[in-house]
């Protein structure tokens, strides 16, 4: 990388090795520069106290106080001693605790009306919060030396509070990052000057010496108000330039035909499309008749008819000679689009067989588990352009798979799959292919235009006619154990009423990594929850079995079973055979049963919001209306309870993935999963900055307009060059 070599040094050699290893392994900094942008999560007023009453449990906290009580306790008849400390911030208290010989310091320290930072992790101890060992700053001033030195080299009247660790605590990054600052000098300027002075933005070696040493809180805001820019337009140009250079490619042009088999299929629907699928249609209709490959990612709702609009576009490109593939990420999955395509299209889907339509193709199925025979003649009848639809997993994208001339490809639930699997598949067309990428984790806007950045996105937000609505109840097993035994009681009510149901469980329960492993002595509610393996498939559906559903028809479904009995299994519970289904997330998407109404999901604190909305959107399928319950042993207080409050609350999967992201703290919005890169975002909020990163777009869509190769901007390459490493530069090339 062509970075100013002063932001380059490595930390090792500034700090010493001690402090940067656990630097490098604790907060995965590396660099004077990685140090620089390593910004404080807040900032306390001298004279201010932290409000205790809102720390979080179980996260590592750093906070500002008062001693309000010091006593030294003693216990084993006299044996050991523990010394108590209750500091107070006027809202709250909280306990602080040192035992045997670590008392001493603190005892002496820690007077009543000291004031000074805490560091340590929020445990609760006989119902109380409370801080073990807590490491500690004195912040007012005695008669000693030292004393009086840290308050001095705290000068100002803003104590930045970093992202800490129980192994480095904040005021110590504090004191790292004094010795790092006058390189803030050095760091070269990726804005360019108009559009810095056009937004009235300050230079960023002034906004990191505001950030890390404010003296004001307008300090605060100058530097944070440049530093979003930078991240946001940084990141958009890089997206930008992808754009840019995918108008430079070209497509084969794949216009519709008036009179083609698209038409055959849409003449013989027993319904019509909603109005967002017609508007979704056209979109992608108009994209594939350019000459340039359509990047579109469809998002919508789980249930919107995603599938149809994607069939649709499959036919047009058969219409205009070429082949289309649809990727999804499980056999299940493939095996169940297969089913639904071909029942939707009929005698259009039988190509070259008696019974078939004039305007008629072939659809094949192509999975890993498929037989020699079965697959030769699939891998033949893409060869020879018989088939017009191929679905598969990625067995898809190995090298003996030829197509005779692939138009477009349909990715399913995109989150799924790696980004080399689509370049793969991508790479297999003449020219190349028109890609649709579809997903039914709804992603707010701003997340969308960062994410997939380089993609067009189509929402479908209307669900079909229909569709009936979904009850969900949050159901807390260790508080009230009858509400556990009520929910069975439902299930055998819909089954009652000749409906069938789903009971959704974390793992398998049949390999090595299931076994608990050893642990300390449990301390609280939620450390029991937490601790105690995930409920699983076989475990649970034995319990049912002799249990609470004893005399109903009860299956499994899980992804380590052989493909055949997946497949049997899933058609048993399709045609009503079986009345309970007990499965993995394997049933979380394109999973369509309508007589399924209700959906146990055991220990579903274990489960992502976004998930939990997926496996819910299985149920409610047809005109009986859904119920979900969500089994948790949670304590009401924790915040996984929150969570799950929140999904029990609304059905709009938007408000949630908002909810999911302001949770998860966005992670890399750049893909980490993909790149396995420290998250790029320090500064930005995807969800509160939405205008910035708009205006970001539209700024960086101007740039690289004039200067793709951003030859005038120079500090612009160099920060762009630290952005994409390599890994990064291939997963937004493949996005």
């Amino acid at each position: 990388m062509d970075l100013v070599p002063v932001l380059e040094e490595p930390l090792k050699k500034v700090l010493g090795p001690p402090t940067a290893k656990v630097m490098a392994e604790h907060l995965g900094l590396h660099t004077v520069g990685d140090l620089l942008h390593h910004y404080p999560r807040r900032y306390a007023e001298r004279g201010e106290l932290t409000r205790l009453a809102e720390l979080p449990l179980d996260e590592h906290v750093t906070v500002v106080a008062q001693v309000a009580t010091a006593r030294v306790l003693r216990f084993n008849g006299g044996s050991g001693q523990r010394l108590e400390v209750t500091i107070t911030d006027g809202s709250g208290q909280l306990q602080l605790v040192f035992f045997g010989r670590g008392i001493h310091k603190p005892h002496k320290d820690l007077l009543p009306g000291t004031r000074a930072m805490f560091a340590g992790k929020v445990g609760v101890f006989n119902r109380k919060m409370q801080l073990a060992h807590p490491a500690y700053q004195l912040l007012s001033a005695d008669s000693s030396e030292e004393a009086a030195e840290t308050v001095g080299s705290w000068a100002g009247a803003l104590l930045p509070i970093y992202p800490a660790t129980a192994k480095l605590e904040s005021w110590k990054i504090a004191k790292a990052v004094d010795l790092v600052l006058p390189s803030a000098r050095e760091a070269v300027d990726p804005l360019p000057e108009s559009l810095r002075e056009g937004r009235g933005l300050v230079p960023l070696p002034e906004a990191l010496l505001k950030i890390h040493r404010p003296h004001t809180k307008a300090d605060v805001a100058d530097a944070r108000a440049r530093l979003k820019w930078d991240e946001a337009f940084v990141l958009q140009v890089a997206l930008a330039r992808r754009r840019f250079a995918d108008t430079q490619l070209t497509a084969a042009p794949r216009a519709a035909k008036p009179d083609g088999l698209l038409a055959a299929f849409d003449a013989k629907l027993p319904f019509t499309l909603t109005d967002g699928q017609q508007k979704v249609s056209k979109e992608i209709f108009d994209d594939l008749a350019t000459d340039h490959p359509m990047h579109r990612l469809l998002q919508g709702e789980v249930g919107s008819g995603k599938t149809m609009v994607a069939l649709r576009a499959m036919l047009t490109v058969v219409d205009a000679g070429g082949q289309a593939a649809m990727l999804a990420p499980t056999e299940v999955l493939a095996q169940q689009h297969h089913r639904s395509i071909t029942e939707m299209m009929g005698e259009l889907a039988q190509g070259g067989m008696l019974g078939g339509s004039e305007h008629s193709t072939k659809v094949v199925l192509l999975t890993g588990s498929m037989g020699t025979a079965a697959r030769r003649q699939a891998l033949l009848d893409l060869v020879t352009g018989e088939a017009g639809i191929v679905i598969g997993t990625h067995a898809l994208i190995e090298d003996k798979v030829q197509f005779h001339d692939l138009g477009l490809v349909v990715v399913d639930e995109q989150h799924r799959f790696g980004v080399e699997q689509r370049d793969a598949l991508r790479s297999k067309g003449k020219q190349p292919p028109h890609l649709l990428v579809m997903t039914a984790t709804p992603i707010p806007r701003t997340v969308a235009m960062t994410v997939f950045g380089d993609l067009e996105t189509s929402v479908l937000d209307q669900l079909p006619a229909g569709r009936s609505p979904i009850a969900s109840h949050v159901v807390p097993a260790a508080d009230k154990p009858h509400f556990l035994s009520r929910a069975w009681e439902r299930v055998r009510e819909e089954v009652g009423n000749g409906h069938q149901a789903y009971v959704v469980c974390p793992r398998i329960g049949d390999d090595e990594d299931d076994k608990p492993k050893k642990g300390k002595k449990k301390q609280s509610a939620e450390d029991e929850a937490e601790k105690r393996p995930p409920l699983a498939v076989l475990d649970v559906a034995q319990e049912l079995s002799s249990g609470p559903l004893h005399g109903l028809s009860v299956e499994v479904l899980h992804g380590r079973m052989q493909p055949d009995d997946k497949d049997a299994v899933m058609r048993r519970f399709a045609a009503g055979e079986t009345d309970v289904l007990v499965a993995t997330t394997v049933i979380e998407v394109g999973v369509n049963v309508p007589n399924a109404t209700a959906m146990v999901i055991m220990d579903a604190d274990r489960f992502g919001v976004s998930q939990l909305h997926q496996l819910r959107g299985r149920v409610g399928r047809g005109s009986a209306p859904g119920l979900c319950l969500l089994v948790t042993e949670m304590p009401e207080a924790a915040p996984a309870r929150a969570r799950l409050g929140a999904v029990a609350a609304t059905l709009d999967g938007f408000e949630l993935s908002r909810i999911d992201l302001e949770q998860r703290r966005e992670g890399d919005v750049l893909g980490q999963a993909q790149s396995g890169v420290r998250s790029s975002l320090r500064m930005l909020t995807v969800i509160e900055d939405e205008e910035i990163i708009a205006e970001a777009r539209e700024e960086a869509t101007g740039v690289v307009a004039a200067d793709p190769d951003l030859e005038r901007l120079p500090g612009l390459r160099t920060a762009l060059d630290a952005l994409l490493d390599e890994e990064r530069e291939q997963y937004l090339d493949k996005g």
